[in-house]
């Protein structure tokens, strides 16, 4: 006779592996039908422009963001380890702090020898193509490696009639960047031939500065009442404590101060009324494009063997501290929206409250495509896989999330920053300026606008998040600065205080 006690050990066992299988063998090797992924990227859109996000302005609605929200998952603390386009975007293709990849600017390309995740998909039979804004290095649209097809443009591009070079073949296009990207890369989702599993990278150049809407959606909000940010008003309140470089930004290319006097000085730049309007327009001609990707993969029976991430690359202020732009600490600057929709895989209304990054996204796409261990420890990446989270698995994850930028000397308002953030503190330390550091508590301030780095009571607190974040840059090989020529425009007038 059996013992019941091992009996029972392999029924447990047996149920153990069939849920693990049904899981995670819809994505993984070995499976009969390995699931496709399409990334969706979009620039500078800020975390909370989307109305199924707390804090999104009334006016604007995001039904399709909202359906991959409410039939998958909301990841509500999404971040990026650096703010910035170029260096966001070899994160999110490297899975590595930019300290690792080295792409520190946007003016540069991609070193030598960079291995992006997407050659790992390609190695396990994956089909890959990448449609959008590239921007590693300005002057190139070239093929990278890892797609099997490409179209791309130079640069930043342009948000009217773009020429995109699609396979080494440049060719002008009449119509909307957003539209036509859509256009195109379901033009190559209906060209495939077989039964491969496809990898679609969508990349928006929306919602870049200076921004321009779609014809259908420009003014659509342009007689909304805007609730400014608190932190916007040059007071005495709102800088009493900030470091001094914070309220000086606000005189640079992106502050509130500059834009303000750009009648007068014949600078190219909207009032802030009409630059807050336009921004929430360009999310509307995303959130429009993204629906348009779900319905083919709907339409299509795609839906139950795909999944689609969508996120920004970086976050954005409007207004908070004075600002338009990111590259800084704060939360609008770090934050990014972040969506996953996989039928079968992740359970409708999911909502994932841990800290995830941008350095995330390609262990969990390899994850999810199957790539080996082996061929997963050769790109040495820095995140690790939230496909446990998305698959409702409990998992012991990170407490805490680092955060690094090199000063540019093409916009100079903004210095060396390393940060270091947990669920409720945010250590931010400046290097080579003489300034305060910044030290702020998330939960009495989700403002940002009271800096406690000289409060004697939460000195021990600031001590041991100061220890772990050098500890940890130095750890990894983040404490080494690189110096570089300079090159491109250098944007550093600063107006005068009123």
């Amino acid at each position: 006779m059996f013992n019941s006690a091992y009996l029972d050990i392999q029924i447990v066992t047996i149920i153990a592996v069939n849920v693990f299988v049904s899981i995670f063998c819809p994505v993984g090797v070995g499976a009969d039908s390995p699931r496709n992924i399409v990334f969706v990227l979009s620039d500078d859109h800020r975390y909370d422009f989307m109305s199924c996000s707390a804090g999104c302005p009334e006016f604007l609605k995001t039904p399709n963001m909202d359906r991959m929200a409410s039939e998958g998952a909301l990841i509500q603390n999404a971040f990026v380890s650096t703010s910035l386009c170029s260096p966001s975007r070899a994160s999110i293709l490297t899975g590595q702090y930019m300290h690792h990849h080295k792409v520190v600017d946007n003016q540069r390309p991609v070193p030598e020898g960079t291995m992006f995740f997407p050659e790992q998909l390609q190695k396990i039979g994956y089909e890959t193509a990448f449609v959008g804004k590239w921007h590693m290095g300005h002057e190139k649209d070239d093929p990278r490696r890892g797609f099997d097809h490409w179209a791309s443009f130079r640069g930043q591009g342009t948000y009217l009639n773009p020429t995109l070079n699609i396979n080494g073949r440049r060719k002008a296009l009449e119509g909307y960047t957003t539209d036509i990207l859509t256009d195109h890369a379901i033009e190559w989702l209906e060209g495939r031939s077989g039964d491969t599993p496809f990898f679609l990278y969508l990349s928006f150049k929306a919602t870049h500065y200076p921004f321009e809407p779609a014809p259908r959606n420009r003014g659509k909000f342009g007689d909304k009442k805007i609730d400014y940010p608190e932190t916007m008003a040059n007071t005495e309140r709102n800088y009493q404590t900030q470091p001094h470089w914070v309220r000086e930004r606000r005189y640079s290319i992106h502050g509130i101060d500059h834009m303000e006097t750009g009648a007068f000085d014949k600078d190219p730049v909207p009032s802030f009324d009409d630059l807050y309007h336009q921004y929430a327009e360009c999310v509307s001609g995303i959130d429009q494009n993204l629906g348009r990707v779900l319905d083919w993969l709907d339409k299509k029976g795609f839906s139950e063997n795909t999944i689609v991430i969508y996120m920004g690359d970086n976050g954005f202020e409007l207004g908070e501290h004075g600002f338009y732009d990111k590259r800084d600490a704060f939360e609008h600057s770090i934050r990014v929206p972040m969506l996953a929709y996989a039928p079968g895989l992740i359970k409708s209304g999911t909502q994932i409250e841990q800290l995830i990054q941008n350095i995330d996204i390609a262990p969990t796409l390899v994850d999810v495509a199957g790539v080996s261990q082996v061929q997963h420890d050769a790109m040495k990446m820095d995140g690790r896989s939230f496909l446990p989270l998305l698959a409702g698995t409990k998992v012991d994850w990170r407490d805490h999330i680092l955060y690094e930028y090199h000063w540019e000397w093409n916009f100079p308002a903004t210095p060396t920053t390393f940060a270091i953030r947990t669920d409720r503190y945010k250590f931010i330390y400046y290097h080579g300026i003489w300034d305060h550091n910044g030290f702020y508590d998330l939960k009495t301030d989700p403002l940002e606008r009271h800096n406690l780095i000289n409060i004697p009571g939460y000195q021990q607190q600031i001590t041991k998040m100061q220890q772990q974040l050098f500890s940890e840059l130095e750890a990894s090989g983040g404490l080494t600065i690189p110096v570089r020529p300079p090159k491109g425009d250098r944007l550093d007038q600063r107006k005068l205080r009123r």
